[in-house]
Parts: C-alpha cells; sequence; structure tokens
C-alpha cells in the first residue's frame, strides 16, 4: 500500500498543535529522558514507542473509564485508547524531530496507529499495546501493527497519513465524558 501524505509539507508532520502537544513540560521531560538512553534517532524512535506501547495501558484493556485525547494527558493520566496513545507517541517523536503522522485502519471501528519517517520512506507503528493475540514491535523492515485487517470483511487500511488527528475521531474523543460513552460513539469510517 502506498501511504499519501495529506500535505506536502513535511514540516506539518513535526508540529505542535493542542492535540499533539510536544511543547508541553511533561513530554518535553518524557522525551528528554528517553533520549538519554538512545544512541540515534532509529534508537529514540523504538524507545518511545516501547514506552507508549508498554507502560500506557490500553483503557479498553485496562478497564480505566478515563478518556484522554491530548498527548500530556496521556502521559499524566496514563491510559488511553488507540488514539491517545497515537497522540503521546506523535508527540514524543516529534518532540525529538522525527516527522510524525497519524493513520488509521478500518475494522468494526476506526483504529488509530501512526507512521514515523526515516530515510525518505514512512512506516507504519501500532502503539496500542500488547495483550494475548496482539504483539506489535517497532520495526523499520516490514509493519509489526495489531491487526491486519481482512478485505473479505470489509476490512482496511486507510492510506493517507494525517498531520493532525482526523476530525471525526477528535470530536468523538472530545464529546466522550468517559470510556463507556467513547465506545457507543466511535467512528466507524472514516
Amino acid at each position: 500500500m502506498e501511504l499519501i501524505q495529506n500535505t506536502p509539507d513535511l514540516s506539518a508532520y513535526l508540529a505542535a498543535d493542542e492535540v499533539i502537544d510536544h511543547h508541553h513540560p511533561l513530554v518535553r521531560r518524557t522525551a528528554a529522558r528517553l533520549a538519554r538512553d538512545a544512541e540515534d534517532s532509529y534508537a529514540y524512535a523504538r524507545l518511545a514507542f516501547e514506552f507508549v506501547r508498554d507502560t500506557i495501558p490500553h483503557s479498553q484493556d485496562s478497564g480505566d473509564p478515563r478518556v484522554t485525547w491530548r498527548a500530556s494527558d496521556v502521559l499524566e493520566q496514563g491510559t488511553g485508547i488507540c488514539y491517545a496513545k497515537s497522540h503521546a507517541l506523535a508527540a514524543l517523536l516529534r518532540a525529538e524531530d522525527i516527522p510524525t503522522a497519524l493513520c488509521y485502519q478500518k475494522f468494526d471501528v476506526v483504529h488509530g496507529l501512526v507512521a514515523v519517517r526515516f530515510n525518505g520512506a514512512w512506516h507504519r507503528q501500532d502503539p496500542r499495546g500488547n495483550k494475548p493475540g496482539v504483539d506489535a514491535r517497532f520495526s523499520l523492515d516490514g509493519e509489526r501493527l495489531a491487526f491486519a485487517p481482512d478485505p473479505e470483511s470489509n476490512e482496511l487500511d486507510y492510506p493517507v497519513l494525517y498531520a493532525e488527528p482526523h476530525p471525526a475521531v477528535l470530536d468523538a474523543l472530545r464529546a466522550a465524558p468517559d470510556r463507556a460513552y467513547l465506545w457507543q460513539t466511535l467512528p466507524i469510517a472514516l
């Protein structure tokens, strides 16, 4: 699948905004702590991915009712669904000048992940968190995502790489008072 930037300006994939708030002190401190253990940007990207995947539980898996959507809130509260965890990872990567896009898959509902740019190519990564039956890994040599779409079941990979969260995703997150409500309003398509 050919991944398509929704904007040709690569600097858009480094930008901070209300959601991917990589200038927030907590994001900066977390990025600096991770960067101390990385010998280069590849190692940093892997460490940031593993940090989000492994230390921030997916709220559905952990039973946490809180809904987070801003990267700094995900880090502060230590919880989030796939979209929120993707926002946190994007902020950590952009904090270290690694171009990062948000991208999506369609299953029963839309699933969120990120793509990082290294050596002139985009590489999708899924920080949702592992559990029995899910083994996502950081990889620049072939995708190791949490889920593979089944085209016969009308599942698909959306090829568009977004510099900002898709409005349908952000609207659902912002409107949800808790995860139970969010689960009823998750986007089913983009």
